[in-house]
Formats: C-alpha cells, structure tokens, sequence
C-alpha cells in the first residue's frame, strides 16, 4: 500500500485527528486559520480548537484577488497563475501559523482549505437553461500538500453541487453536527460578505433543518467604503454610517429584485451585489446626489431588511433564538438594527462553545473530519442540503 495512503487510512481510524480548518471569504480581506482537535464524528463529534488566527491579505494580493473576482469576464491566465498562488501562499501562512504557535508541523493530521471563491454561478443567477448550477475556488490543494508536507482536503463546494445542491451555504452540516439543540430553536446567522443562516429546530430532525443564503452581508458596504474612502477597507464601528441618513427611496429600490422573491434555500454572491447593483439602485429611485454617508446607512439598512425578511418569511412565529458569526457581528450599526427588526436579543456562537470569528474556519475542519472519519450521518431530504461527504484529498 502506499505510504500516504495507510497513513490516510490510520488518521480515519485514529480516536482523535488534528485538522487546520482554513477560509477565506469573499471580503477578500485575509485568511483564517483554526487549529481543531477532533474525536468521533456525526453526532458524537467533539472539537477543541487549539489555537485561531487570521492573517490579512497584503493590500497587492487583494487587488490580484479582486482582479478575477466576482467577473463575468478576466484573464485565464491571470486565474491560472493566482490558482497556484494561492495554494502556495496558504501553505506559508499554515507554517507561519505553526511557527507563531510552537506547534509541530507534523502534529498535524489534515489540512481542511475553503480556497477563494472567484465566481459563484448558481441557475438563478446565470439563467442558462443549458447549464447547471456552478462555482469555482482556487488555491490548489496540491500545492498546499507539497508545500507542507500535510495531506490536504480542498475543494468542497464541487460535491455539494454535483450531489444536486448549489454549492452553498454549507455551514449547514457544521451547524447541524456541533450547535444543533434538542430543546431550543436556533438560528445561527453568519454575516460574512454575503448573509445567511441554518434553522435548527430543537429535537435534531434533520428533515426541519433549513439552510439559505439571504443576500448582502458585508459585501457592498464593504465595496463602497473601499471605493470612497482611500485607505479603509470597511467601516469600523459604523463610524461613517452612523453619520448618514438611511434614504429609503434607495432602500425600496436595493430590495426590487427578483431574487428577493425567489423560494428558499437559495443562494447568491458579490457576482449580483456589487456597486453596479447600487448603481441601477440609485437611477431607479433617483438618488444619485446621495452624500456618502447616507448611501452607506442606507447599505447598511438594505442588509438588515434583507436579513429580517428572509428569517420572519421563512421561520413564522416559532420562537427561536439567533446566534451570530462573521464580521458583520462586529458592525454594532447592524446589529442594533437585526435585534429592533426581529423582536430579539442577539447572541453569538461564542455561547455555543465556538469563537464566532474562527467558526467557518472550524466547520471546513469538520467537513474534513466527517470526510475521512463520518461519512453515515443523514441529514434529510430538504432541497439543497444532500447527504454527502465532501473534499478532494491531495497527497503530499
């Protein structure tokens, strides 16, 4: 047998496995990097995580990474050579990681990588009846194998869609698998670039689990501040925002899209929400004299419509409560609004036993763990949420 595939086959066996969950979201702003310890898998899964870190993005590579991001159309080239960039700058930033910890490289059992979404196609978005729902990540996993010597996962998205879902959101297994309750409803709320959230009714059915994207996160605040203010990536504290006037003209037109009506689950990208979105916005309702800080309290007030809507449309009058994740839990502009919107008071998975900044990090460990040690756990027959096991393994 070869080498690497016995030592494959001992991790699955093994009673406990150490996995560096690795992600990077759409913000496009850096790397997360969770070091987990994991023991049993499904139901039975326990995970500590050892040690978290993220590590921003140089202002050069961001620009790289914007320049084949979200576009109908760039350089094949420029995707290729950034495919093997990305692999090999990943597996720097694992060892630098490593090193930053005093932790042995060999210690580790698995690496789980999200890689960069440059394009996310589902049908509802391209509209071709030719084809099928599509996303693409780069960062190869080979190149992060080689680089570190550690076996890689990589790629998961792929199996979601060719298992008939649209390759988003997967928080959903994690979700179900580590923060489900047997007595309270729980909705955990992850505001990244885009939002969305999982339903996890109590008692565990995995048939009542509901999983969708909402919409617009952090995505075009993020994009706007980065376009008006020179320097600053987004806008900490709200500090601009909170200076504005929420117009809701702009509003009502930022909310006049079909994919509002679409059913759930659903999912969507910075592909359909980006400035030239708010650009058609600002021409419908005839706001394109806005000050700055108003366009962005006006972002702001677009994103928790979109996130109240979606959640009181689609869980009713069950009472349930909200645990929140992603960097948009940091914006207290945001927050305040979700918490008026919906009636609550906002939790985070901090609550949960899971730092909500290091949590998508952590669920792609989890993906990795349930790949080479689960594999049995059903988790229905809800649309868009098959029961497969994701991740193509690279060797070192």
């Amino acid at each position: 047998m070869n080498n690497q595939i016995s030592k494959l086959a001992d991790i699955s066996g093994a009673s406990t496995r150490i996995i560096a969950g690795l992600m990077s979201g759409t913000s496009l702003d850096g790397l997360d990097i969770a070091l987990c310890q994991f023991s049993g898998s499904g139901f039975e899964t326990q995970v500590k995580v050892l040690h978290f870190v993220t590590f921003p993005y140089r202002q050069e590579f961001k620009e790289q990474l914007k320049s084949v991001s979200f576009k109908a159309q760039v350089s094949l080239q420029e995707v290729t050579l950034l495919n093997a960039v990305i692999g090999t700058y990943s597996a720097e930033l694992i060892l630098e990681a490593l090193k930053l910890w005093d932790f042995p490289v060999d210690g580790v059992d698995l690496i789980a990588s999200h890689g960069q979404t440059i394009f996310h196609a589902p049908f509802s978005l391209h509209q071709q009846l030719a084809y099928p729902d599509a996303t693409l990540q780069i960062g190869d996993g080979d190149h992060i194998a080689v680089k570190t010597g550690i076996i890689t996962l990589s790629d998961f998205r792929q199996k979601h869609i060719a298992a008939g879902g649209e390759g988003a959101p997967l928080a959903v297994y994690g979700d179900y698998l580590l923060l489900s309750s047997v007595e309270e409803n729980r909705i955990l709320l992850n505001i990244g670039g885009i939002s969305n959230f999982t339903y996890l009714p109590a008692g565990r059915h995995a048939d009542l689990v509901f999983s969708t994207d909402v919409g617009p996160g952090n995505t075009m605040m993020d994009q706007f501040v980065q376009l008006h203010y020179p320097g600053k990536y987004y806008d900490e504290d709200a500090a601009i925002a909170k200076k504005g006037k929420v117009n809701d003209a702009l509003v009502a037109a930022l909310l006049n899209n079909e994919f509002f009506d679409d059913p759930f689950p659903r999912t969507t990208g910075p592909e359909l929400f980006n400035m030239t979105y708010l650009q058609a916005a600002q021409k419908a309702s005839s706001q394109q004299g806005l000050p700055p800080e108003d366009i962005l309290a006006s972002l702001c007030e677009f994103t928790a419509r979109s996130i109240v809507a979606a959640i009181s449309s689609s869980i009713g009058d069950r009472p349930f409560e909200i645990y929140l994740s992603g960097g948009g839990m940091h914006n207290p502009l945001l927050t305040e609004k979700l918490s008026a919107g919906l009636g609550i008071k906002l939790k985070n998975t901090a609550d949960l036993g899971i730092d909500p900044d290091a949590k998508e990090a952590v669920l792609f460990a989890l993906l990795a763990n349930e790949c080479l040690a689960g594999g049995d756990t059903n988790f229905g027959s809800r649309q868009g949420i098959p029961s497969v096991t994701m991740g193509k393994i690279s060797l070192p």
